[in-house]
């Protein structure tokens, strides 16, 4: 155990995480140049396309240190969107220590603090680094001023690296082994373990990523998942390095996987405490944080025929993303389908393009909504997240929604233009600091529900990219909401219903309108889009209908000819609009969502 080091490597979303552990692996010499890779921990496809790290990633590094004795680092890659904050707890929940990374051109930002705080809740030794110093404008000074400032942590500590070109990997590594204690020692020899990862192999089962506390694992023990009384017997243990290395056992301290034959993932908890059927603990450890979706959306196959094929699709997509959760659901519009509940929109729009990519899928997703509660006029309280289950607004009593803290690093110079844009959002300013010379730290407590719809590119477009944005929940808070209904052609469409804020509803409602009207293609008739608050509305647009010149044909003559024939032509339409039914394309439940320069 002396000689075993649990890391993570934490920070703000494009730091350089992923590149400083691909220099880390390269040094550890557990590939050959031949077969590097950029982002060698990103397993999917769309991670290495977008350039972030989705699934926390683990990997056991040898390293003979400068004292001459053999340590085995075991490093957890992490996400660094707000989005997987939770993969970021269930690392560190397993680590003695980080790496908190720090850009040497941007400093501090939002997510850096928002990490820091994260890891001081389980006790871990904080390693500051100072990464990017190959750059020409990289201010090595400056972070470690902020590092002091901002952070509260020794700037003079922190090592300066280029995980670009490996300049101060080894001072790293030394540090590493130096600064980050070994693990505890246990208090007994049972088995202790627990699960922070899980993925589906067709040909193995479910495998465990776990680290073990107490006691040992090898191959033929009989293990006890703790959380739903499962007993497996142990086919194989190992380590990661990079692929499945099997070893003969897992001791106290160690960080590896276990196989065994376990059918689904659903079985293997994530935060589950494993131990030994024969010599069970008392009680399961604590300490991981639970994902909890914030977003929920309905997801329909495009083809009513493809329900089948999306339900086997959602239960193989599970297997490798436990924190999908879904129930069944059902439209008058699309037909059945799914209620999903999400991380947040990155994490829908991940959800949606593997899918469609990985299993062939065609969807229609419905507008992200936010899970509100209501307190009914008998004293009964429900939670709502789909607008189809909005109660009767006669025996509602008192209406809440979620409110997040959002934390907003940036130059001051943006001061105005951010403050403006979160009071429209309905955005209470409830603290203002200044870090360090020309940066300011805006905190403000917000409705989830207006930062879902482009807060996030906004901010980014109107401070030029500098702006950094982290946020959590906090409560729920009383709120005056109300049910949009969009009717397309006077029929009300379900699919595309939001719960808004009355304040925001005739936005809301006139952006949908000109939205759809946009993307509705004509028809032989008139086709009206207006949006209703109960039998009230609040806003309306009309696709024109196609024109036949009927007239064509006549030149000259009587004028009451031309009347005549345009007579029948506005009767045959009025027939037309009696029976007519609008089609509404796939993209139209999107629209909605999106600015109108877009």
């Amino acid at each position: 155990m002396n000689f075993i080091r649990n890391f993570s490597i934490v920070a703000h979303i494009d730091h350089g995480k992923s590149t400083l552990a691909d220099r880390l692996i390269v040094g550890a010499d557990l590939v050959s140049e031949r077969n590097f890779r950029e982002q060698i921990l990103d397993n999917l496809d769309i991670e290495r396309e977008r350039g972030i790290t989705i699934k926390s990633q683990t990997v056991s590094l040898p390293y003979r240190a400068n004292d001459g004795h053999d340590y085995i680092l075991n490093l957890i890659d992490t996400p660094g969107h707000v989005d997987f904050t939770y993969e970021v707890s269930r690392a560190l929940a397993s680590c003695e220590g980080i790496l908190l990374l720090v850009d040497a051109t941007q400093g501090v930002q939002a997510q850096t603090v928002a990490n820091l705080y994260l890891a001081m809740e389980y006790d871990l030794e904080v390693i500051p680094v100072i990464n990017k110093i190959d750059l020409p404008s990289a201010d090595i000074d400056a972070a470690r001023s902020q590092i002091d400032k901002e952070l509260g942590l020794d700037g003079s500590l922190a090592v300066p690296v280029s995980a670009k070109t490996g300049e101060g990997l080894d001072a790293l590594r030394e540090a590493i082994v130096e600064r980050i204690p070994p693990p505890k020692t246990p208090q007994d020899d049972r088995l202790r373990a627990v699960i922070f990862d899980a993925a589906y192999d067709p040909f193995r089962g479910s495998v465990i990523s776990c680290r073990v506390f107490s006691g040992s694992i090898k191959q033929g023990d009989t293990l006890l998942l703790m959380s739903n009384g499962l007993t497996r017997r142990v086919e194989e243990v190992g380590e990661h390095r990079l692929v499945r290395t099997p070893t003969k056992s897992l001791s106290a301290g160690s960080v590896g996987y276990i196989i065994a034959g376990i059918k689904t993932i659903a079985d293997t908890r994530v935060g589950d405490t494993i131990t030994l059927a024969d010599d069970p603990v008392d009680k399961p450890m604590t300490g991981f944080r639970e994902p909890k979706p914030v977003v929920f959306s309905s997801i329909y196959p495009v083809a009513s025929d493809d329900y089948p094929s999306l339900v086997d699709a959602l239960q193989k997509y599970t297997l490798n993303d436990a924190s999908l959760v879904y129930t069944k659901d059902s439209s008058a519009a699309l037909g059945q389908g799914f209620r999903a509940g999400f991380l947040g929109l990155l994490h829908l729009e991940i959800a949606q393009e593997r899918l469609e990519r990985e299993f062939n899928q065609s969807l229609i997703l419905t507008a992200p909504s936010v899970e509100y509660h209501f307190t009914l006029n008998d004293g009964s309280k429900i939670s709502v997240d789909n607008p189809t289950y909005y109660p009767d607004p006669t025996t509602i009593a008192l209406a809440e929604e979620p409110y997040i803290r959002a934390s907003i690093l940036t130059p001051d110079r943006y001061m105005g233009a951010i403050m403006k844009l979160c009071i429209e959002r309905r955005g209470e300013n409830s603290e203002l600091r200044y870090p360090g010379p020309g940066r300011v730290e805006m905190l403000f407590d917000m409705p989830l529900a207006e930062v879902l719809f482009d807060f996030y590119d906004q901010l980014k477009s109107m401070t030029q990219g500098y702006g950094s944005f982290d946020y959590t929940l906090i409560d729920y808070r009383e709120s005056d909401l109300v049910k949009l209904d969009i009717l397309v052609n006077g029929e009300k469409v379900d699919a595309l219903s939001m719960i808004v804020h009355r304040e925001r509803s005739r936005e809301r409602a006139v952006h949908a309108c000109e939205r759809l009207k946009d993307v509705i293609p004509r028809h032989m008739f008139k086709v009206p889009i207006q949006g209703a608050i109960g039998g009230k509305i609040i806003a309306r647009e009309t696709i024109p209908a196609f024109r036949k010149d009927v007239t064509a044909k006549c030149y000259g003559g009587d004028i009451s000819r031309k009347r005549k024939l345009l007579e029948k032509q506005k009767a045959g339409k009025r027939r037309m609009k009696m029976v007519g039914n609008v089609e509404i394309p796939q993209n139209a439940y999107v629209a909605v969502l999106t600015s109108k320069k877009d």
